[in-house]
């Protein structure tokens, strides 16, 4: 997201919280990434006395979520978020892909912001979209690609989030982010320093401040051209007094 988005954003935030403070009610987002996720989240602490704010996506874990601003007296539930759970079913030797699904969905003329998370298996797809999005698919979807499918809202969530990783582990010198940099990408530290000067590392979807940003445990790298990596966890210090780290590469 560049700087004219995050704007945007913030201009929609602003507009969310007029309109709470208007009617007296939740009022609800369309599905956000993790970016917009953060950037909510961080713009939100400033929220007036007697208001709050939430992020769902239809299950813990999930990485598209909407977010609900409202009156202390009138919190939102989850039950209230406007989405639905489609339910996708098929053959179980048709193979569907994240991706199939999505590329259906809005070949309908439907935006992103209107399509949550997407979670594949054999045999089956569910995946969460705005309650005006399910109306429109549930009339319309009959295929995915060349895929005859079976669509309904009436079943609950039975997947989880199947994202993978690569582990990876070793010592650092200190948890400055040019050296858990260096071991994740398999760099030098001094090639890592100087990704990091280049704006090229994001530090839980913001560029990071500066090579010597102290990280914690949980923290998300994005390394442009590298990949995205999970700080995983920190397991204590060797005999030379070096932290023993784990990283996870999404893949």
């Amino acid at each position: 997201m560049n700087a004219s988005e995050d704007k945007l954003l913030e201009a929609r935030l602003s507009d969310m919280t007029d309109r709470c403070e208007r009617y007296g009610a939740p009022v609800f987002s369309a599905f956000l990434d993790e970016r917009q996720c953060a950037l909510a989240e961080q713009r939100l602490g400033y929220l007036p006395a007697g208001h709050g704010f939430s992020l769902y996506g239809g299950y813990e874990g999930a990485m598209r979520k909407m977010l609900a601003v409202y009156p202390d007296y009138c919190p939102a539930e989850e039950g209230d978020f406007p989405m639905k759970c489609l339910t996708l079913t098929f053959r179980p030797e048709d193979k569907v892909t994240h991706r199939d699904v999505l590329g259906s969905f809005m070949a309908q003329q439907l935006k992103r912001e209107v399509i949550g998370d997407i979670l594949t298996d054999e045999g089956i797809a569910q995946c969460f979209v705005t309650d005006v999005a399910a109306k429109l698919l549930l009339q319309s979807v009959t295929k995915i690609g060349r895929v005859g499918v079976k669509l309904t809202d009436e079943r609950e969530l039975c997947l989880g989030n199947t994202q993978e990783f690569k582990p990876i582990s070793g010592t650092v010198a200190s948890l400055r982010l040019d050296c858990v940099v260096s071991l994740a990408v398999g760099i030098s530290r001094e090639k890592a320093a100087a990704l990091i000067r280049s704006d090229k590392v994001g530090v839980n979807h913001f560029p990071a401040a500066s090579v010597s940003q102290e990280l914690r445990e949980g923290d998300i790298l994005s390394v442009r051209g590298c990949g995205r990596f999970i700080l995983y966890g920190i397991d204590g210090l060797t005999k030379k007094n070096r932290i023993h780290i784990d990283i996870r590469k999404f893949i």
